[in-house]
């Protein structure tokens, strides 16, 4: 099993930057692959981007292509959310996902992959 705890959330402006971490506990960090996800009020839980175990390979919502960057620590069992040029419909709470797999490579889009969430870290962007 593994713990997670997010962190970086915040408020800021439209245009601005906020970088997100996931430090994650309990088990060997490169056996699982890991994602981000976000729920805006009164809407579902959306997909935002996913990296493999090994980290070579990631993917992106179309909505956060270009402005988002995923990337992943295994010397410090955390992952990160870079979030540039944010805009007020990216507000949202953010949470990181955790599937545990064999698959060094592969990545990870739907919520239901995924064993292990976060508390979640509210991010707001104010227009």
């Amino acid at each position: 099993q593994v713990q997670l705890v997010e962190s970086g959330g915040g408020l800021v402006q439209a245009g601005g930057s906020l970088r997100l971490s996931c430090a994650a506990s309990g088990r060997t960090f490169s056996t699982y692959a890991m994602g981000w996800f976000r729920q805006a009020p009164g809407k579902e839980r959306e997909f935002v981007t996913a990296i493999s175990c090994s980290g070579d390979n990631t993917v992106y919502a179309d909505s956060v292509k270009g402005r988002f960057t995923i990337s992943r620590d295994n010397a410090k069992d955390t992952v990160y959310l870079q979030m540039n040029s944010l805009k007020p419909e990216d507000t949202a709470v953010y949470y990181c996902a955790a599937v545990l797999t064999g698959a060094y490579y592969i990545t990870y889009t739907s919520s239901y992959d995924y064993d292990y969430w976060g508390q979640g870290t509210q991010v707001t962007v104010s227009s």
